[in-house]
């Protein structure tokens, strides 16, 4: 593969922003490829968007969503109306855009049937993805998706939007919105080398515990101890003794089942329950699941983030990828690393200048699995 081409510009209009980014780009060659990402103040004109994205490079194969925030090298887009879109040539019939993966597709069984041939005979190795965020069963959705892959990896997020009414859009060569779909995206077969990490926003605070009693997504005994306490026990002083400094600080840690890396899935708190010693997350859990704490940090954020920087600097012994795709949370970029796109600024600066574009999501997803307040960077070698 070649190295890839991108654009990104904000404007007031549409039209200004889109044929930036065309310009940036320059001729179309041999690309049959694009990913489109469009902050939400261009949301309700997302068709017109890659309508023209289509018709003005010929490339009829287009992957992307709406988000809060999108990003390019260097280069990060919050609260205003902007596109970032990236096109490469990929070897013929190594990948396959689909849509239209919902709750009608019990079991995913008629994705399976539009797509099995080309599975059987590509074997897809690796797969990005964007999803719905009012999907309650989300996660098993990802997990089957993956399954009926033929156990390929998955990395995406979900689409975020300020409007109370949003649709949720999302691109899969046509515009499709929350009603039609939960999961769209493109999978690649071996042809297409990648290289992807996970980067945590949090920082562990407590030793590992045990949830001893659950109900739904409330936890009520850790440890057989009430779980209120044993969490006041592990957060500090100064969070312990006011506990409404604890909203968008301390978060609960689901640690990853045989992960040998220490890894786990972040959750928000929803509410604390002093007078019963409850505590209520963002997830479904159960008696006998792992439990950790952990603090919102941007100095170990940075730190985890330059990790997995030079490792993926090393796998490319001196080469520079064609392009990538970058997915942070929303409680990441200017919230976390401050403002001038410091995120984006701190991977050009290790990795250097190359190809990128991705979007600030709702929730992330690697490996089948719905994280939060994490970066998953994912370069094409």
């Amino acid at each position: 593969m070649s190295q890839f081409k991108y654009g990104h510009a904000n404007a007031l209009n549409w039209e200004e922003a889109a044929v930036n980014c065309l310009r940036q780009i320059g001729k179309i060659k041999d690309e049959n490829l694009g990913f489109l990402y469009i902050t939400d103040h261009f949301e309700d004109e997302i068709s017109y968007i890659n309508d023209f994205f289509q018709k003005q490079t010929g490339i009829d194969n287009w992957v992307g969503t709406v988000a809060i925030g999108i990003c390019a090298t260097g280069q990060e887009y919050f609260n205003v109306p902007a596109i970032v879109a990236m096109v490469g040539a990929f070897p013929e019939g190594s990948f396959k855009v689909f849509g239209h993966v919902n709750e009608e597709y019990s079991g995913l069984e008629k994705f399976v049937l539009e797509h099995q041939s080309w599975v059987d005979s590509k074997i897809p190795l690796f797969g990005i993805v964007h999803a719905n965020p009012r999907n309650s069963e989300l996660p098993e959705r990802v997990v089957q998706l993956g399954e009926n892959l033929g156990d390929g990896f998955l990395v995406g997020g979900l689409t975020s939007s300020h409007k109370q009414q949003s649709q949720h859009p999302q691109i899969a060569n046509d515009v499709l919105t929350d009603e039609e779909l939960d999961v769209s995206g493109v999978i690649f077969s071996s042809a297409v080398t990648v290289s992807t990490r996970l980067t945590q926003g949090c920082s562990i605070i407590s030793q590992r515990h045990e949830i001893t009693e659950a109900d739904r997504n409330i936890i009520v005994r850790i440890d057989n101890l009430p779980a209120l306490q044993v969490f006041k026990e592990e957060i500090g002083q100064e969070f312990s003794k006011d506990l409404n400094k604890v909203a968008g600080q301390i978060f609960t840690a689901l640690p990853i089942q045989g992960s040998d890396m220490g890894d786990y899935m972040v959750r928000n708190i929803i509410a604390l329950d002093p007078e019963h010693q409850l505590i209520a997350i963002g997830d479904f859990i159960s008696a006998g699941t792992p439990i950790l704490f952990a603090k919102r940090d941007v100095r170990s954020a940075k730190e985890d983030l330059v990790k997995i920087l030079n490792s993926l600097k090393r796998d490319l012994r001196g080469a520079k990828p064609k392009g990538g795709v970058y997915i942070s949370c929303l409680g990441r970029g200017e919230s976390l690393f401050g403002k001038d796109s410091q995120e984006m600024k701190l991977i050009q600066e290790v990795l250097g200048d190359f190809p990128l574009v991705g979007f600030f999501a709702n929730g992330e997803i690697s490996n089948q699995r719905l994280y939060g307040y994490t970066g998953i960077l994912t370069l094409f070698l």
